[in-house]
């Protein structure tokens, strides 16, 4: 049983809980870890539900425990705990437990990228580096709607103001209403990530957020020649508690000695090449010309129909949802899987 001994509101729909152990006992974790709450829930089977939250806090402050929770729609557990837990009550936990640390890492780079509440366990390793007094070398990516939704934002750049080695990089889809923002604007990309962290290469990646976000990031690193050996992430939905447990990754990554078949329907040309050569690239090896600008998926000059098939396609804003689910793609930043047609 844990005792709540604080909630701090850090934004809508979104607060701290602070817990202690009844006995005095000091909490052992590793940073990064979760915790499994056992939350009353009226109306569920047996009227409890389970839930799992990232600690926010850090094992080097071990008298007590912090989790940061943000309810969603349809939020259950998280619900409840905003509106009716209170200093002095007292809830059951299961744990710790996660494989989502960077607690034995002999790196000395890291780079952290989250987006929304993914942002606690990168909160809970950065702020245990901090406490042991490590020479700092992070650089912290954090995504999230508006500047007003940036979890830990005070907190972060108070203690980034006291060391040169926490780099703090923020982005926001929309600013807020009357007050100007100046950062990163859009969705997270190669060419943010290039600006960010030039040295990315030489960097442990963390990534926490929801699926398509992790994904996307998984794709723009492996796209950028990154050794994904040195990429480690948690999920939202379903943190894991052993090796076993851990979700085999599907994504698509074009392979040198895979051979693909681009057909340019109008031209009546077809192209044999490697899944790593890019349709533009295809094209113009057959002599047709497909008009192009930055060649990085940004302009939008090379967007192309097509009519069959499937590409790997890892663009930097160039193209819309509307435009992908119509067909079109970028010829600069699209490998051909199998057999592909453009109109071309």
């Amino acid at each position: 049983m844990l005792e709540c001994v604080s909630v701090v509101p850090e934004m809508p729909n979104t607060a701290s809980f602070s817990f202690r152990a009844p006995s005095g006992a000091l909490f052992a974790f590793d940073a990064g870890q979760f915790l499994t709450l056992e939350i009353p829930a009226p109306g569920e089977p047996g009227g409890v539900v389970h839930r799992t939250y990232t600690i926010s806090s850090s094992p080097s402050r071990p008298r007590s425990i912090t989790i940061t929770a943000k309810a969603q729609p349809d939020s259950i557990g998280t619900r409840w705990m905003l509106d009716n837990l209170k200093p002095g009550m007292r809830i059951r936990a299961i744990g710790p437990a996660g494989l989502f640390t960077n607690a034995a890492s002999a790196a000395g780079k890291y780079l952290f990228i989250s987006a929304g509440s993914g942002i606690t366990p990168m909160m809970s390793m950065t702020t245990c580096m901090w406490d042991e007094g490590q020479d700092l070398d992070v650089v912290f990516i954090n995504c999230a709607k508006r500047p007003s939704e940036i979890i830990f934002r005070q907190r972060l750049e108070q203690m980034a103001s006291r060391t040169h080695g926490l780099d703090l990089k923020f982005v926001v889809e929309e600013p807020d209403e009357y007050r100007p923002w100046t950062g990163y604007q859009g969705q997270f990309n190669q060419l943010m990530l290039g600006l960010m962290a030039p040295d990315y290469l030489e960097r442990e990646v963390y990534c926490c957020g929801p699926e398509p976000f992790m994904t996307a990031v998984r794709e723009a690193l492996a796209g950028l020649g990154f050794d994904m050996e040195n990429y480690h992430q948690e999920s939202f939905g379903a943190p894991v508690e052993t090796e076993a447990d851990q979700p085999e990754l599907d994504d698509v990554v074009p392979d040198d000695d895979s051979k693909a078949e681009i057909v340019f329907g109008a031209s009546g040309v077809t192209a044999k090449v490697a899944e790593t050569e890019t349709v533009l690239a295809a094209a113009r090896s057959v002599g047709l010309n497909i008009p192009s600008g930055c060649t990085f998926g940004v302009c939008g000059t090379c967007k192309v129909k097509k009519t069959a098939g499937d590409v790997h396609m890892v663009h930097n804003g160039g193209i819309s949802e509307d435009d992908i689910a119509a067909g079109y793609i970028l010829a600069c930043c699209s490998n051909p899987i199998g057999k592909v047609e453009v109109e071309v």
